[in-house]
């Protein structure tokens, strides 16, 4: 069964930081790109950061670019998003996507989200 699994979500004061990890289990890990993918209340889905399968190619949003770090662990199965200087309207249900294309086919799995709410 394939799971990605995410944690590390909470309630966090404006400037504060949070590490959200996605475990992931069910597939090939290290074969698949990585992403997180927020969706703040009332607004649609925005990918937030990005990371290939070998992790040594990301990408940002603007918004969050010096701010956060996408991160994974091969060996663990795991993802990271570590987030530093945190804003209120970084507030979001954070979900992690893993996605593999080649040219017979593609997959995509999500996880089922963790919240990060930024107030004072």
């Amino acid at each position: 069964e394939v799971q990605l699994v995410e944690s590390g979500g909470g309630l966090v004061q404006p400037g504060g930081s949070l590490r959200l990890s996605c475990a992931a289990s069910g597939f090939t890990f290290s074969t698949y790109a990585m992403s997180w993918v927020r969706q703040a209340p009332g607004k649609g889905l925005e990918s937030v950061s990005g990371i290939n399968s070998g992790g040594f190619n990301t990408a940002y949003v603007d918004s969050v670019k010096g701010r956060f770090t996408i991160s994974r662990d091969n060996a663990k199965n795991t993802a990271y998003l570590r987030m530093n200087n945190l804003k209120p309207q970084d507030t979001a249900v954070y979900y992690c996507y893993a996605a593999v294309r080649t040219r017979v086919y593609a997959m995509n799995y999500w996880g089922e989200g963790t919240l990060v709410t930024v107030s004072s």
